[in-house]
């Protein structure tokens, strides 16, 4: 029996003491509810602690109530201190009896008390049973797949619930957060939507490894795109068109009613394409499957081939009975998918892994974006759809098109175009321009302030075709708006548009329509006009994500933050927690160091270059020869010492091409490539792994053959597609080299604004500005990321060398994770450091070679 306060932690091995430490402290932040940030070098098992420690405490949880709840309904222990604790507070508003008042008074009133607790905890449990009853029949019939399908749809949509104990305190979800590094302050979520699943793949693995994996339900859940079985729908490529032909083939089922007739017959209306794969037997087949095992997507995928099921709806329908659901971010952290999926976060658990870049993502969830050409093409769809069916609409729908129409007119305005009935956007030319905008400025410019934008968004909102009143009113075989957006439009495809355009731009329209319900304080318009109104542009930047967490953080019992290099957690507190209204006393901190021993890392700051030259890649230095050259000879003597793979990240994708033009005119590159096979990061992400295994077959028959070459070289770009994401363990990364500091770029406007708002409205610090510190941070996170891609494992090694003198900066060195910095070392100058860096080699290749040898 364990003891009070000391859980039992199933672990799949004898857990590193860094291990038990951090599931201990997960523990308990999720049995006090509060708010904890968790730092775990990669290489450490974080991903395995947090299951281990959140599926132990869920165990326990589960248990006590289910003991409790025993003990009152069988009526076992009625005077027992639980009890009296439960009716503790219903009583102390009661003065406590006289002494002189006899006992049997006091003995009556306390046994009522019990009796009438245990009735209504006896009712309270009817109640849910009966909700469960109605809830099992729900999905028998399919009404759960039909409210489904009337839904907002968004690229992920519907979560969680913990449905066998109906109880939200019992419920449990963990979240995989993509990881990402963005250009200047965003990227669009539609380039993270391969990843997210591969991040979602990696976490169901770590399940499936788990002392849990046999006793746990737990449902994946993932886009259209990436688990549609309907070959004709997944051919369609993006991720809107997919979503937009699903919606359409769900109506066209449930379209398929019969028509009274003249003649008091009835017939059916035209048949129409349906999914051969939603039939409801079939899907809660699959659902109770999903249930029965742990599974990834893509096993999931293979399944529902076999048994012609859609993945997508059982898994949604898997969900009330699921202990443990695995999502991508978008569908919790989006208000707007959260609602129109029916999620309820009351009292549930969240645990975000891989979090390092939550701010980010926040911020990017809650922009939106919209093209001159989707403008024009929503107008004309809309004008074309309230001219057909003016007869058959009701006044007040009418009025609702009229002042969509008005508003997008605006919209198009600000980009100096005209709505004109098949005029094409292209042939409407504009001034190259920039400009940003506050919300309230916006809407004074498109004219449009007058209009109420929530009524407008309730609207689109309700237009969906599945329960839109206008589509109702116009009458069956009529598939509604969004399904009248979806007919070929000739007169707005050009030669240059856009493949978006295939689909309907509505959902875009509709997103920046809400977003622009902002507080104005909260957000920015930022408009670009170039050369036509269909290539330019307008973009919602939110500058506050807090605004869109606080709800999250108030709402569930508790939230784990948690990656590998949480740093630097005050900025992350200030701008993401307090600013939430969370209190510092519900904010817990835990952070631990690596599992490998000290020597088999050498985290190395280099001030200056073999001949002397000093090492800043300022934005007037960086580019003139004598740096370049300097770089090429730092490399170039790290790759005669380094056996198998190097490493080197440049700043931009801009500079490394710069850099690598210079060292193929001076031989630098020719000499690099006599030690070392060169590879460079491919510019298309479906190459990625391609590169890779190259990579590596390489290094591994240099390892064998014992040629001139010692291996390979792999030049990458900070925040590119090998920064995050790619494990570089063992002989693929021995020495990881960071050139420069990756600054973002401070001409953006966006950043502009992002660090006027944060100077304006967080508080000072340690001599600098919020926004000085927001530029800072985004540099430190993104190398902390890319030299973060080496040690994977406790008997793994590997150099890191940090080629920039401004790294040796007191402030620049405490944004280092606490495992790397106890161990950098600062050289001014290359001879010291190289000969530390080699003897670290030389230690390591004699201690393999004399293991080898036993």
């Amino acid at each position: 029996m364990e003891e009070a306060g000391a859980p039992h932690f199933p672990f799949p091995y004898q857990p590193y003491p860094i291990q038990e430490q951090f599931m201990q402290a997960l523990y308990g932040a999720l049995e006090h509810g509060k708010v904890g940030i968790f730092e775990s070098p990669t290489g450490t098992g974080k991903s395995l602690s947090l299951i281990c420690g959140a599926l132990s405490w869920l165990r326990d949880h589960e248990e006590k109530r289910r003991q409790e709840a025993d003990r009152l309904l069988q009526g076992d222990g009625c005077t027992s201190l639980s009890i009296s604790s439960s009716l503790s507070t219903t009583t102390s508003s009661t003065p406590p009896s006289s002494s002189a008042e006899p006992d049997w008074i006091t003995d009556f009133v306390q046994k009522k008390a019990e009796r009438d607790f245990v009735s209504k905890l006896k009712v309270d449990e009817e109640l849910r049973r009966k909700k469960r009853e109605e809830h099992l029949e729900m999905i028998r019939n399919n009404s759960q797949l039909k409210y489904a399908l009337k839904r907002k749809v968004e690229h992920n949509i519907l979560i969680l619930s913990r449905g066998e104990l109906n109880n939200p305190e019992e419920e449990l979800i963990v979240a995989e957060y993509e990881m990402f590094q963005f250009d200047n302050i965003m990227t669009p979520l539609s380039q993270l939507d391969s990843r997210t699943h591969s991040q979602l793949a990696q976490f169901v693995h770590e399940v499936q490894k788990s002392p849990f994996s046999q006793d746990i339900s737990l449902v994946p859940l993932g886009s259209r795109q990436n688990m549609c079985v309907n070959e004709e729908v997944r051919r369609l490529g993006s991720v809107q068109r997919i979503n937009d032909r699903c919606m359409e083939m769900q109506k066209n089922k449930h379209d398929q009613r019969p028509k009274e007739v003249e003649g008091g017959k009835r017939k059916r209306g035209a048949s129409k394409a349906v999914c051969p794969y939603v039939g409801a037997q079939g899907l809660q087949t699959l659902r109770d499957t999903v249930l029965g095992a742990v599974r990834d997507i893509e096993q999931l995928l293979s399944l529902a081939r076999e048994t012609r099921s859609c993945p997508y709806y059982a898994t949604r329908l898997a969900i009330p009975p699921a202990q443990l659901v695995v999502l991508p971010y978008q569908t919790v952290l989006h208000e707007g998918t959260r609602r129109a999926s029916g999620v309820q976060l009351k009292g549930q658990v969240l645990i975000i892994d891989e979090a390092h870049n939550l701010s980010d993502v926040l911020s990017c969830i809650h922009s939106s974006e919209l093209t001159g050409a989707q403008l024009c093409r929503a107008h004309s769809q809309l004008a074309q759809y309230s001219e057909r069916y003016r007869s058959r609409l009701k006044a007040k729908n009418l009025m609702y098109i009229k002042q969509i129409l008005f508003v997008v007119e605006g919209l198009v305005r600000v980009l100096g175009g005209k709505c004109k009935v098949g005029q094409n956007p292209h042939s409407q030319t504009t001034q190259a321009a920039t400009e940003l905008l506050t919300i309230n400025n916006f809407l004074f410019k498109a004219q449009i302030d007058n209009i109420n934008l929530f009524k407008v968004t309730t609207t689109t909102t309700r237009s969906q075709p599945q329960h839109t009143a206008i589509g109702t009113e116009i009458g069956e075989g009529i598939d509604g708006f969004y399904g009248y957006c979806q007919q070929p439009d000739t007169g707005q495809q050009g030669a240059a548009e856009d493949r978006e355009l295939a689909a309907s731009p509505m959902m875009q329209v509709e997103g920046f329509f809400m977003a622009l319900t902002n507080a104005n304080t909260d957000g920015r318009v930022v408009l670009h006009t170039q050369g036509s109104v269909a290539v330019s542009s307008m973009k919602f930047l939110l500058l506050n994500p807090a605004v869109h967490f606080a709800q999250v953080l108030k709402d569930c019992r508790a939230v784990i933050i948690a990656g590998g290099t949480m740093q630097p957690v005050s900025d992350f507190k200030q701008e993401l927690l307090f600013s939430a209204g969370v209190g510092a006393e519900r904010i817990i901190e835990f952070s631990c160091g690596h599992v490998i021993p000290p020597e088999n890392i050498l985290p190395i700051v280099l001030c200056s270059g073999p001949s002397g030259q000093e090492l800043e890649f300022t934005f007037q230095n960086r580019d003139t020869p004598h740096m370049m050259e300097e770089t090429g000879r730092v490399l170039s003597n790290l790759c005669n010492v380094v056996p198998g793979g190097v490493v080197c990240f440049f700043p931009s994708y801009d500079y490394s091409r710069r850099i690598l033009e210079n060292w193929e005119a001076s031989g630098v590159l020719a000499r690099l490539s006599s030690k070392k096979k060169i590879f460079q990061e491919p510019k298309k992400a479906n190459q990625v792994e391609k590169v890779l295994n190259e990579f590596s077959r390489t290094i591994q028959r240099c390892a064998v053959d014992g040629g001139t070459l010692s291996g390979a070289l792999l030049f990458s770009v900070v925040g590119g597609k090998m920064s995050e994401g790619i494990n570089f363990s063992d002989e693929l990364g021995r020495c990881i080299v960071m050139v420069g500091m990756p600054y973002p770029n401070i001409k953006s406007p966006e950043l502009k604004e992002k660090m006027a708002y944060l100077d304006k409205n967080l508080p000072h610090s340690g001599g600098r500005s919020p926004g000085q510190a927001l530029i800072e941070n985004l540099c430190m996170k993104a190398v902390n990321q890319s030299i973060g891609r080496a040690i994977r494992h406790r008997e793994d090694y590997a150099c890191i060398v940090l080629c920039d003198r401004r790294y040796s900066r007191p402030a620049t060195l405490a944004k280092l994770p606490d495992w790397i910095r106890a161990h950098t070392r600062t050289h001014t100058s290359f001879g010291p450091a190289f000969a530390s860096l080699r003897r670290v080699i030389h230690t390591h290749l004699q201690w393999i070679i004399h293991t080898l040898c036993l």
